[in-house]
């Protein structure tokens, strides 16, 4: 790392980051998801020829950078393909949630995210911002007190950087609609992570269920049940059913331990039912004065 770049280190609240995965072996991705990804890399490595060599530059001086937007339901891997898509780009990412944004000090917010477009600049890297709605949230047009300053100044200083930088952004929502058109039109790639279909499902399934496990019928027939009972779970809630049934299997056979379709089905059952009956419906949690309030508690600053 330079000299410039650990001297921006120290003034971020986040760290430079080395990707442990790639796109192409570690992410199960829908056939269109993947192809937008691929037709995305596939921009970033034909800059060259595109802008310069085919003259496109002249009509597009602001196509410098590439600005990608994931959005989809929770636990359906935009994380980790943000982190992927930088380990194919072969490229370090700064990870940048609202934990790491929140500050009790006006104008910090503003500040960090301007360091962050600095320190990438200088490194290469990928920017990853997520939860990403609380930041490209519509700015207010009726300011009435401070903190209504702040979260203007904090989102007009994101499109300022935008704007300029010539690296690459990836931005990852749940709710993509909180998106205030003034960074709609400013990202290129807007690429939608679904629900996985049955053969998504088989092949987390297939990944998640690692060969070391004992299982009590045939493997391939142990996924194929999976993948039909799992309809409607994300990848994540599916790692979640694993995390379940594995101790439940060693708790009940704890002398020869064996997992078992009952050890899976019961587990699912159960994820099934936390997401009914435990958390708010986030389906219906994406109005305005939500979104403002998210900006509030970013900044780190209550009434």
């Amino acid at each position: 790392m330079s000299d410039n770049a650990k001297h921006e280190q120290k003034l971020l609240p986040y760290k430079l980051r080395t990707p442990r995965i790639t796109l192409e072996s570690d992410v199960v991705l829908a056939p269109e998801t993947r192809r937008m990804f691929e037709e995305a890399i596939g921009a970033m490595r034909h800059h060259k020829t595109i802008y310069t060599d085919w003259g496109f530059e002249a009509v597009d001086p602001m196509g410098r950078n590439m600005v990608l937007n994931l959005y989809g339901p929770p636990g359906t891997g935009k994380t980790l393909a943000a982190e992927a898509l930088a380990g194919t780009l072969g490229r370090q990412y700064f990870h940048i949630g609202i934990s790491e944004l929140e500050s009790k000090y006006v104008g910090e917010t503003a500040k960090n995210i301007s360091l962050a477009f600095k320190a990438a600049a200088i490194e290469g890297a990928v920017i990853f911002f997520d939860e990403a709605d609380t930041l490209l949230g519509a700015r207010l047009s009726s300011v009435t007190q401070g903190i209504d300053n702040e979260i203007n100044a904090m989102r007009s200083t994101l499109l300022i950087e935008l704007e300029r930088f010539d690296g690459i952004v990836v931005f990852a929502t749940n709710f993509a609609k909180n998106y205030d058109n003034a960074f709609v039109s400013r990202i290129r790639y807007h690429i939608e992570f679904k629900l996985p279909d049955i053969e998504g499902r088989k092949r987390l399934w297939h990944r998640m269920l690692v060969p070391g496990v004992p299982l009590e019928e045939d493997r391939h027939d142990i996924i194929e049940r999976c993948a039909q009972a799992s309809d409607g779970l994300s990848g994540r809630e599916i790692r979640t059913v694993l995390r379940t049934a594995f101790p439940r299997a060693l708790v009940e056979c704890h002398k020869e331990p064996i997992v078992k379709w009952q050890h899976f089905e019961s587990a699912i059952a159960d994820v099934r039912s936390a997401n009914s009956n435990v958390g708010i419906n986030r389906k219906n949690v994406a109005s305005n004065a939500n979104n403002v309030d998210a900006g509030r508690r970013l900044l780190g600053l209550t009434e």
